[in-house]
């Protein structure tokens, strides 16, 4: 079976994600995305198998999102694709492909609705929030509590 993870190794998201396919007993391809970023077809593909609108997997936070106007109602999904293969840094992470689907999972655990083998042992992302208990079963946020 493949897994594959478009990550960023400077991101604590991905991280975590990455984490949990690991946890799962997959060792995924890791496409560090901004080093070698999809191609156009490659990410068109991606978005429509995740069934986001391009613009869902736009990212703001410290990108070039702002300066590049991207927030214009009136771009077209082809200049927004456009600007994510001229910045990189604008696509979203981490994106997970596993034969049960692909998703952009943030938060992190979002991996576990399609990594096709269970948690093998309790996970708890970086910051300490549990995430998947001793059993491998997720922990629910009122678990959690």
């Amino acid at each position: 079976m493949t897994v594959t993870i478009y990550h960023n190794p400077a991101c604590g998201t991905s991280r975590n994600t990455l984490a949990l396919i690991r946890n799962s007993g997959e060792e995924p391809e890791i496409i560090e995305y901004l080093k070698t970023p999809p191609t156009r077809e490659e990410l068109a593909d991606l978005i429509r198998r995740m069934g986001v609108p391009v613009r869902g997997l736009l990212r703001q936070k410290g990108t070039p999102y702002g300066e590049l106007g991207l927030g214009d109602p009136s771009l077209t999904d082809d200049q927004l694709l456009d600007a994510m293969m001229a910045h990189p840094i604008l696509i979203n992470r981490p994106i997970v492909v596993t034969p049960l689907g692909v998703k952009l999972c943030r938060p992190s655990e979002t991996v576990l609705d399609i990594l096709p083998n269970p948690q093998r042992s309790a996970f708890a992302k970086e910051d300490g929030e549990p995430v998947v208990d001793a059993a491998g079963r997720r922990v629910s946020k009122a678990d959690a509590a």
